[in-house]
């Protein structure tokens, strides 16, 4: 007899879920951790570092997050490294929230007007004092908008975690879609579920954005 889907395949899908968002946390926070070390090398006045930044942005940046997760998943252990799964993922994705926040956050401190920097040198502040109480908040408020948009492309990119067998949310779904024999309905679930945790924060994106452009 085949099985149907019905409220507890939901509530399958729902467990599911809920590593995709564990998984999306982690990232973003380790990654955002990164990323800001990454933003401070970009806008620094260190040129090697300035360089080496550089180019670790645009090689996570021009190669597929999915290329950057097998790198992480079965390079590592030929480097005499063994992972579980979920040490390779939150590393794999940390690295490439890394890029692409430190991007967007040195943007964002370059969007800061340079008059401000000067003044506090002026005064006679010192670096860390003046990123930490003069540009880094005007920065980090800039920067809000496309931060929480790249979350939500993050929430979406775990899927591939589905291809090293991590059972999340759209791993959830391939399994139940095997055991039902109802595709359709099973990823329409899923896409319903992905809906409502990403829709949340597309909208906070742009309401943040329209009051960010009211208040110039």
């Amino acid at each position: 007899m085949i099985r149907q889907f019905g409220w507890g395949e939901f509530v399958f899908l729902l467990e599911g879920a809920r590593w995709t968002v564990v998984l999306s946390l982690l990232a973003f926070t380790v990654g955002g951790a990164l990323g800001l070390a990454v933003a401070l090398a970009r806008t620094g006045r260190l040129k090697p570092l300035r360089v080496l930044t550089a180019t670790y942005i645009q090689i996570f940046q021009g190669t597929p997050l999915l290329i950057q997760l097998f790198f992480v998943y079965f390079g590592l252990p030929l480097l005499g490294l063994k992972v579980d799964i979920w040490v390779a993922l939150t590393i794999g994705l940390s690295l490439h929230t890394s890029a692409f926040l430190g991007e967007i956050w040195r943007g964002s401190i370059q969007a800061v007007p340079d008059g401000q920097s000067e003044a506090a040198r002026a005064l006679g502040i010192g670096y860390v004092h003046r990123m930490i109480d003069i540009v880094l908040p005007q920065a980090f408020r800039i920067g809000l908008p496309a931060t929480i948009s790249f979350l939500v492309n993050l929430i979406k990119g775990t899927a591939l975690a589905a291809l090293l067998g991590l059972t999340e949310l759209t791993r959830s779904g391939q399994l139940m879609a095997n055991i039902t024999f109802q595709p359709l309905q099973v990823y329409g679930a899923v896409a319903l579920i992905y809906f409502f945790i990403c829709v949340p924060l597309t909208y906070c994106s742009a309401r943040i954005e329209r009051r960010l452009n009211a208040a110039r």
